[in-house]
């Protein structure tokens, strides 16, 4: 991941030093600006491949920035902010944000947080159509699974709403990004349809259930958990 572009929005200029000379020192190129809209004409200038985002900003929130940049860009985001808050973190979620830091923070902390979003960003890279973990295989392009030794047909839409759960693994979605990406924004139907779907897939995995889960996060949504010794 060295080399990468990381761009650093906080009207603090003393925070924002501060995180450009750690990220200069794990070998990424780092710039920053202090409000929303120098960022979006960053973005679109200097093409970031992680955006570590403040909310507190001047001229245009952090939550406005992230939503006008998941229009434009799939670019991985991290807010950072002063507030521990439970809404702010479920928000974030739901426009888009990939992780969510409050300060004070250790910069190991956040330089451990940029790495790992950035090497999730590059398993998940785009025209992958097959995904092999121990036991298990989802191959989008068959529309099948593999379960230890056993090959299931899946119907396409459990497929999609699968294969994107798996690709973004331990990340959170809530229903509304679900159906947005696998129903498209134009669905009419009842959002409770993500939960039927789920069910189904739950009862496919219960044979790996002690590896992979689809896990409940109540009052956000669901992501696709691998444990730890897996």
């Amino acid at each position: 991941m060295l080399g990468k572009k990381i761009l650093v929005v906080d009207d603090d200029v003393h925070i924002c030093e501060l995180i450009v000379l750690y990220l200069k020192k794990e070998g990424y190129d780092a710039v920053m600006v202090h409000d929303g809209l120098k960022a979006i004409e960053t973005v679109k200038e200097e093409v970031p491949h992680l955006v570590i985002l403040d909310i507190m900003l001047p001229k245009m929130d952090g939550w406005d920035v992230c939503r006008e940049l998941k229009k434009i860009s799939d670019i991985p985001i991290i807010m950072l902010t002063a507030k521990d808050d439970t809404f702010d973190k479920v928000l974030g979620l739901k426009i888009g944000a990939d992780d969510y830091i409050v300060k004070p923070f250790e910069p190991r902390e956040l330089m451990a947080r940029v790495d790992a979003v950035l090497r999730r960003y590059h398993r998940q890279s785009h025209g992958v159509q097959q995904i092999i973990l121990p036991s298990f295989m989802v191959d989008r392009e068959a529309y099948k699974i593999r379960i230890q030794n056993q090959v299931y047909e899946l119907p396409p839409k459990e497929m999609e709403l699968l294969y994107f759960l798996v690709k973004n693994q331990n990340r959170v979605f809530t229903r509304e990004q679900l159906i947005e990406q696998i129903w498209g924004f134009d669905y009419e139907g009842d959002n409770r349809t993500i939960d039927v779907h789920i069910k189904r897939l739950r009862e496919k995995l219960e044979p790996i259930e002690e590896r992979y889960q689809i896990k409940t996060v109540w009052g956000v949504g669901y992501k696709f958990e691998v444990m730890d010794h897996a």
